[in-house]
Parts: structure tokens; C-alpha cells; sequence
């Protein structure tokens, strides 16, 4: 089941400089002037400039793409034809069975499953189970996917360490809630109980620091905030370093481990620094969402847009876009709406927000738009922006060179 073909990425794509918001703006209208909106877009020059500088920023450990974060087959075929990209991180056991189902190997399902259908089938087939591993951390998901077992498939197994900085003796937790297993001998014990169970071996490692990743350390007009992230970041960055590594020393006593992952497109610099870990994994970078703006380390270009046309004109300073209330994921707040980019200068009514029919915007921008014309937003997330279309059109210069399905596009909701 192969997607159909797109523009070939370069084997090295070569950064390309970020044009002026005007020119992007003129050539995002150009390109889809014969378009009805809303209209998704992904500008191929940053999307592989972005791609090329999380290479770079990797130096020379493979990064592992977060389907995630791009939702797009042809687009995750583009990045992993690019040198220096190796494997997939998918977020369900549907989608992973999919993908290797479509040709993808090496995929690694970074987050917990019940999905008994999808265990049977990975476990009546060789060939999905050969390309798939997936992430386990408690004894009763070994029993749940026993339980649900077609077939004799090895499953191979990654357990996730849990890398939350605790300070004050514990009483303070910075970091996600994922994993139970926090020390090398609570993986360990994990591991020795995982090999002993006949169809299952541990072949890696996960440990996905969100709170340096995903945090970003240059929050805007809050400079105190961002020196505390900063300092944050540093004690989590060393703390976890000397325990990651530990955890590694003692799991290759139980298990031969393929790969160790770790990182996010916030901290690739610093997770391939470990010589422990042998990957990181990155996907929010290749479209640069605004949430991945507040960085100090790097700065991406914006790749991925929507378009939303003009449909009222209520005053002086004031125009009205079709829908554009496409919220991101998270503890609610202004940061998760998507942000008016193009033109410069447009911004919410604080009294109605991004709106699910219709998006009030002020600021003296809105005199020069035109019923009809086109407002660019950029969502605050990435893949999210992929539920709320069908297709993506992929933008070479001033022109459409290919319109790519979203998996919703291909009847395909898996969360």
C-alpha cells in the first residue's frame, strides 16, 4: 500500500534561508490561489531545511521520526529517505501495524497498548511483529497481550525509564507521569521477568525527557520564568545523564539491547551528547509549531500553515476567518490556539478567541484583507494539525508540486 509519489527530498537537503514574511505570504497565496479554504500547507524548502538542522543537531546519531508529530505517510517517507534519519516513533499499535503493513520498518511504539485486536494480529504474523516493537512497563501488559495472543510471534519489547527530576528528597516531581520504572534495578527486574516469559524479548530502552524536550526556555516577556526553566533544565539534563546511563549498564546484564532513545526535538543537542544513548527521537522540528519558537538552542522555520479566507469585514480594524478554533493538546491556555502569522500583525478578540465557525481578528492588518483573501495561522502543535485536514498541499517555490493525504485522509483515526 504505497503512498503516491511526491517530490523526491534531497539526500542532504541544504538549510535554505527563510524568505521574508511578506514573500512567504505572497507565495503561499500564489500557490493556492486555485484552492477553496480552508487549506493546509507544508513548505518543502523549510520542511527539509528543518530536517537537515536536526541532523546537524544530532551529530551523527540517527534520529528516529515521531509519526506523531507528522501524520502524514508521504512525509514521513520523504524525511526517512533523508541521510542521518533511521526508524519510526508511532504513537498507537493500529498505526504501527499499518505502517509496517505499508513498508515502514523499524518502528517503535513509544507508548502503552490494550488494543487486543492489535496484539493478535502482531502475534499471528512474523512479518509485523519482525518491524514493530512496542513499549511495556508493567507485568499485567505482558498478561493482557498473552492473553489475546493468534499466533507464536516473538514480540519485541522496549521498557521506558522514567526521567522526571525529583528534588526535595522526592517531594517534588518535575516531568511527565509515564513510567513505574524509575531506577537501573527496577528496569532490570522488569527486564529479568520479560525474558523469562516465553515470545517476548527486550531488545531497547526508551527515556523521552519531556520536561527539557518540551519545554521551551525562552518563554516570551518572561525573562524570570525562563532563567528558572533554564536552571530546571540543567539540574534535570545532569541528573538524568548519570542515571540514564547507569539504567543502561545494568540492562545489558539482562537483555541485548539494539537501541537506547532518547530526547525531543527541544533537547537534541543535549540527548545525543550521552554516549549511552544511541538515538534520539525528533518530529515536532520538521514543521516548527509556535510552541517550539521559545528556544534558546535552536530555531526552526515555520513549515507547516493553514489558511483560512476572509468572510466578513465587521469595522475599521476587524476582519472575520472561516472557523480556526483547532486547539492543541495539554493543559489549556492562549498558548495551545494556533497563532494568526501571515499578515503580520493580527490578533484575537480576547472576548471570543479562535472561534469553531468564525475567527474575529483585529489589528490594522485586517484594513488591507479583502473578503475572500487568506489568512495563514500555524497550529501550536504539529501532527494535531493533521486532524483537522484531509490532505496537505506541498509547497515547492510559489506552486503546489503535490497533494499528500493526512492519515484522517486515509480513513484512518487512530487517537
Amino acid at each position: 500500500m504505497a503512498t503516491p509519489d511526491v517530490a523526491a527530498a534531497p539526500a542532504v537537503p541544504a538549510t535554505v534561508p527563510a524568505g521574508s514574511p511578506s514573500a512567504d505570504r505572497a507565495r503561499y497565496d500564489r500557490a493556492t490561489a486555485h484552492l477553496d479554504g480552508p487549506v493546509a500547507v507544508v513548505d518543502l524548502a523549510a520542511f527539509d531545511a528543518n530536517a537537515a538542522d536536526l541532523v546537524r543537531r544530532a551529530a551523527g546519531k540517527p534520529v528516529r521520526v515521531a509519526s506523531k508529530s507528522v501524520r502524514c505517510r508521504a512525509l514521513l517517507e520523504r524525511v526517512l529517505a533523508m541521510d542521518g534519519f533511521a526508524g519510526v516513533m508511532s504513537f498507537t499499535l493500529a498505526e504501527s501495524l499499518w505502517l509496517a503493513r505499508s513498508g515502514l520498518r523499524d518502528i517503535l511504539l513509544a507508548y502503552p497498548s490494550a488494543d487486543r485486536a492489535g496484539f493478535a494480529e502482531l502475534t499471528a504474523d512474523p512479518g509485523p511483529a519482525a518491524a514493530v516493537t512496542v513499549l511495556l512497563d508493567d507485568p499485567a501488559q505482558l498478561d493482557l497481550i498473552d492473553a489475546t495472543r493468534a499466533g507464536d510471534a516473538e514480540v519485541r519489547v522496549c521498557l521506558e525509564l522514567d526521567t522526571a527530576l525529583h528534588l526535595l528528597g522526592g517531594r517534588i516531581r518535575v516531568g511527565a507521569r509515564r513510567s513505574p520504572l524509575r531506577t537501573p534495578e527496577d528496569l532490570a527486574a522488569f527486564a529479568e521477568l520479560v525474558q523469562l516469559r516465553p515470545g517476548f524479548r527486550v531488545v531497547g530502552l526508551m527515556a523521552y525527557e519531556g520536561h527539557v524536550a518540551g519545554v521551551g526556555d525562552r518563554v516570551p516577556g518572561r525573562p524570570v520564568r525562563s532563567r528558572l526553566i533554564r536552571l530546571m533544565q540543567s539540574a534535570a539534563r545532569a541528573e538524568l545523564a548519570e542515571r540514564r546511563a547507569a539504567a543502561v549498564r545494568r540492562l545489558r546484564q539482562v537483555a541485548e539491547l539494539e537501541f537506547v532513545n532518547g530526547g525531543g526535538t527541544g533537547s537534541v543537542e543535549s540527548t545525543a551528547a550521552e554516549p549511552a544513548v544511541t538515538e534520539v527521537a525528533a518530529g515536532s522540528g520538521l514543521y516548527q509549531p509556535r510552541l517550539f519558537d521559545n528556544y534558546r538552542s535552536f530555531h526552526g522555520r515555520p513549515a507547516a500553515l493553514f489558511g483560512q479566507p476572509v468572510v466578513r469585514r465587521p469595522g475599521v480594524g476587524v476582519v472575520t476567518v472561516l472557523g480556526g478554533g483547532y486547539p492543541a493538546s495539554g493543559a489549556a491556555g492562549p498558548d495551545r490556539s494556533p497563532v494568526p502569522w501571515l499578515p503580520p500583525g493580527l490578533r484575537y478578540d480576547p472576548m471570543e478567541g479562535a472561534g469553531e465557525v468564525q475567527t474575529p481578528l483585529l489589528g490594522a492588518a485586517a484594513d488591507d484583507l479583502l473578503i475572500g483573501d487568506r489568512v495563514w495561522f500555524r497550529h501550536a502543535k504539529a501532527g494535531e494539525l493533521c486532524e483537522r485536514f484531509a490532505e496537505l498541499h506541498l509547497i515547492e517555490g510559489d506552486r503546489v508540486v503535490h497533494t499528500a493525504p493526512t492519515y484522517r485522509g486515509e480513513r484512518k483515526t487512530f487517537l
